[in-house]
């Protein structure tokens, strides 16, 4: 396939390029800056402008573009930056899709969808919440219904688990330094995935014929507990340092609403898909991924 990515320098991004083109596609890459190559397309969703002409024949187009939502504090300003970068560029890519008809259009979304969840388990048949991420996320999938009767798959993401990036990447050091530990009061449920089953993911909704709203998440959440517990044991530290959540306010700002906050999200629909996870626990996920430390 010849397959269009936009945001393809994040953790996601980055290692989905590299595996599809492992995969033997031909990969094309929208870039917000002067292209440098062949492979290259300029574009620049500010001003909804991309050009068409040499995505023409192209099979996907998947949507990954989004300023970082932990990246900075949650000013008013950057809470319209979170907003917009997603918005205006679906609106800018699904309209790209809409004249160009590829034969799948998967576009970024996130478990914030749900809003707080609590201890309830939600699945993609559960209506939008009414919190900020969850209002960012109604906006952005409405986006990209602008693709029009092209097939389109909108990939909710949970917590992205990878040993290099991430949140897990930036909780290891700590661990290892023994100075990890739960984070509040470790009850939240973490609906996670690794990064090996969210790119398995995405290789495999390019051509299951899915379209529509879908959870990657791992079929078990865990708590954030389980989660720093699974860490310790695979770092062979201990993890009794509990950060209060009233420290993760002043230092996060409204991003401490995601990490003390609780969803619990599962991925009804990729199961009954037929998606096969490579990793489905908490504990052999991390163990494995930490194997060769």
């Amino acid at each position: 396939m010849r397959i269009a990515i936009a945001g393809a320098s994040g953790l996601i991004g980055s290692s989905l390029q590299a595996a599809l083109r492992k995969d033997g596609h031909q990969i094309q890459l929208l870039v917000r800056r002067p292209a440098s190559n062949l492979d290259e397309i300029t574009w620049d969703p500010a001003t909804r402008s991309i050009d068409l002409a040499p995505l023409e024949g192209v099979d996907a187009i998947i949507n990954l573009a989004g300023a970082g939502v932990g990246d900075k504090r949650w000013t008013l300003a950057y809470r319209e930056t979170i907003l917009r970068s997603r918005v205006d560029a679906t609106e800018t890519i699904a309209g790209a899709v809409s004249a160009l008809r590829p034969q799948v259009f998967i576009s970024a979304s996130a478990i914030g969808w749900y809003g707080e969840t609590g201890s309830h388990a939600v699945t993609e048949k559960d209506r939008c919440g009414d919190d900020f991420l969850a209002t960012v996320c109604c906006k952005w999938e409405s986006a990209a219904n602008l693709a029009g009767d092209v097939r389109t798959v909108k990939i909710r993401t949970g917590l992205v688990l990878d040993r290099n990036g991430g949140a897990l990447g930036r909780m290891i050091p700590l661990f290892k330094a023994g100075i990890g530990g739960r984070l509040g009061s470790g009850q939240q449920w973490w609906s996670w995935i690794t990064l090996r089953d969210q790119i398995g993911a995405i290789k495999h909704l390019l051509g299951s014929g899915f379209s529509g709203p879908i959870n990657l998440v791992a079929p078990n959440p865990a708590t954030n507990s389980e989660v720093t517990a699974a860490l310790a044991r695979a770092l062979h530290r201990p993890a009794l340092l509990p950060v209060p959540a009233f420290a993760l306010k002043i230092a996060l700002g409204g991003f401490s609403t995601e990490v003390l906050g609780s969803k619990k999200v599962l991925p009804e629909a990729l199961l009954a898909d037929g998606y096969h996870f490579q990793d489905e626990h908490i504990a052999t996920a991390i163990a494995a991924m930490l194997a060769e430390d």
